[in-house]
Order: structure tokens, then C-alpha cells, then sequence
């Protein structure tokens, strides 16, 4: 079950609820340690405003009130884990992903044979999604489907617990919902986008998001009608790749859509909870129905929960 408090991403399922498949044992997995540090961002820390009053905002979803928020320094990934990455990870543990554990996970509809769309469970709430069994992270549309053409894109098709595992495993861990915002804003105060408040200056396409009339058409016109690269597009100020669009990433925080307007410093979100905080939006965003790759737009869902648009990169203290 998700979090009643919480709005549901208007792109993604949540949690597995909708789709009633059995789930295998769970497997174990070698406990090895990689070398941290590689492909990572220093940041100072400092103070800025978090959260937005935008009247494109969705105020049920916790994006305001605005809030003087203090982070300390710390590293951040300059863009999403990888397929190749995450592959490297798998390889070194036998680490098996919850979507594999579970047998399935939800895959854009459009991306399916119509055999597979036509017989395959729909999400509630969000029909474009289908359960579909053999989905996982090196299998994005199931099976019959492969990573060829895709080993720098964002691994997808992996939880909350499936990147915390990733983490610890590479020396590092998810950034707060704090750091996140911090990193994904580039320096820039209370812009819309990473880049400014124009989403596409000067015509020029600044992410990967749903181009078209959605869920039926996607025009592709920013390049990519699913994933793209992990540094496609120009970065941030701080070196950061698509902290808009792409694929959501995944933060350490439990979810909560009340915040305290008074200056805080160093927050962690609530002690528990039933959903995660995702960021960034992904390709599946569009400016009809879900704008979300707003720097400062949020949503959430539950720790277990994979989709072929939902990825992440880590952080790490100094």
C-alpha cells in the first residue's frame, strides 16, 4: 500500500499492489566492497532556499513553503548509476534486484508488443503502466530485451532497498532530500529548471522529458522517447547531469508533505515512514499532466517499488 498522505507521481505505479505475481526466495549475496570516489562531485554546503510557491507547483505534494536549509559539504555522483555500473555490482555480490525477487516489475506500455500490452496487468490509477513478468534491470522491457545500446544509461527497474544496496556496496550512500535539491540547483536560487526558468532556452532542449501529447505520443524531439545517456545534456553549475528528467532518483528521506517554514539545518526527513522521497522527474514527465522535472518538484513511493523510469546516484560525506 503507498502512503495515503502522499500524491502519486501522475507517471508512476506504486508500489506492487496492482499487479498480484508470486514472489521467489530471496537469494543471498557476496559482501564486497568497491573503491569509492570515482565520478563524483565536491560540494561546499552551505545555506539556500529550498521548496518553491511556483503556481506550476503541486502544493499537496509538499514542494513549499520556501525554507532557509543549511547542508554541510559533502560528495555527490555527477550523474545517475549506470546499466554498466550497476552491472559491475552484480557481478561482484550476486546481488538480485527486488523486481527480480518479486519476478516482475511495471514497464511503459507503449515500449511493449501489443501481445505483451494487451495481456499484461495495468497499474491502478495509471493504465500506462503494465506489470510485466521478467522485467528487471537488465531486461527493461522483459524478456526478449537487452541492455545492447545502453550500458551509460541510467539503471532502471531498481528499489529504494536495491540502490541503499548499491551504496553501501560502493562506499557511499543515497543523498538526503536536502543535499539532492541542493546539488540539483546548481547554485542557482529559486530557479524553475537547473539551468534557469525557460525550459527550453533559446530553443535548445535542456533534458529528457515527454515531448508530444501524452501517453500516446511522444515526438522525441529532445532525442530520447526513453532513457538517455547519464551525461546527455549540458550539466548544472555544479557539474551535475540531468537532475531534471531522465529517470527519477531515488533519496534517503521518508516521505512527508508538511515542513516547517523556520531555518533547518542538515534535515533528514522523518524517522519512518511507509513511502520514499524520488526527485528529478523522468522522461515520462510532461507539462499536461506532470511537470515534475522542476527542480524543486517531489513525489514518492514505496521502498520496494521499481519502474522502468525510477534510477539514482549516490553521495558521500567528506
Amino acid at each position: 500500500m503507498h502512503d495515503p498522505d502522499a500524491r502519486p507521481d501522475c507517471c508512476a505505479p506504486q508500489g506492487r499492489d496492482a499487479v498480484a505475481l508470486p514472489v521467489p526466495p530471496v537469494p543471498g549475496h557476496r559482501a564486497v566492497v568497491a573503491p569509492a570516489g570515482a565520478g563524483m562531485v565536491t560540494l561546499p554546503g552551505g545555506e539556500f532556499l529550498m521548496g518553491t510557491d511556483d503556481a506550476e507547483g503541486f502544493p499537496a505534494d509538499g514542494e513549499g513553503p520556501v525554507r532557509r536549509v543549511t547542508v554541510d559539504a559533502f560528495r555527490i555522483d555527477a550523474h545517475a548509476v549506470t546499466n554498466d555500473r550497476f552491472a559491475e555490482f552484480t557481478a561482484a555480490t550476486g546481488y538480485a534486484t527486488e523486481a527480480e525477487r518479486f519476478g516482475w516489475s511495471y514497464v511503459f506500455g507503449c515500449f511493449l508488443a501489443p501481445e505483451v500490452r494487451r495481456t499484461a496487468p495495468r497499474a491502478d490509477g495509471t493504465p500506462w503502466w503494465s506489470g510485466v513478468a521478467g522485467a528487471r534491470w537488465d531486461r527493461p522491457e522483459g524478456p526478449g530485451s537487452d541492455l545492447d545500446g545502453r550500458g551509460d544509461h541510467p539503471v532502471v527497474h531498481v528499489s529504494w532497498n536495491d540502490a541503499a544496496a548499491y551504496a553501501r556496496w560502493a562506499g557511499k550512500r543515497l543523498p538526503t532530500e536536502a543535499e539532492w535539491e541542493y546539488a540539483a540547483r546548481g547554485g542557482l536560487e529559486q530557479r524553475r529548471y537547473p539551468w534557469g526558468d525557460e525550459l527550453d532556452p533559446d530553443g535548445t532542449y535542456r533534458c529528457d522529458i515527454f515531448r508530444g501529447t501524452f501517453p500516446t505520443e511522444n515526438t522525441a524531439a529532445d532525442g530520447y522517447s526513453g532513457t538517455a545517456p547519464v551525461d546527455a545534456f549540458e550539466p548544472n553549475g555544479f557539474g551535475l547531469y540531468n537532475t531534471s528528467g531522465n529517470v527519477w532518483e531515488w533519496c534517503a528521506d521518508w516521505w512527508t508533505a508538511a515542513h516547517a517554514p523556520d531555518p533547518v539545518a542538515n534535515p533528514t526527513g522523518p524517522g519512518s515512514g511507509r513511502a520514499k522521497v524520488i526527485r528529478g522527474g523522468s522522461y515520462l514527465c510532461h507539462v499536461s499532466y506532470c511537470n515534475r522535472y522542476r527542480v524543486a518538484a517531489r513525489t514518492a513511493n514505496e521502498p520496494d517499488a521499481s519502474t522502468g523510469h525510477m534510477g539514482f546516484r549516490c553521495a558521500a560525506d567528506l
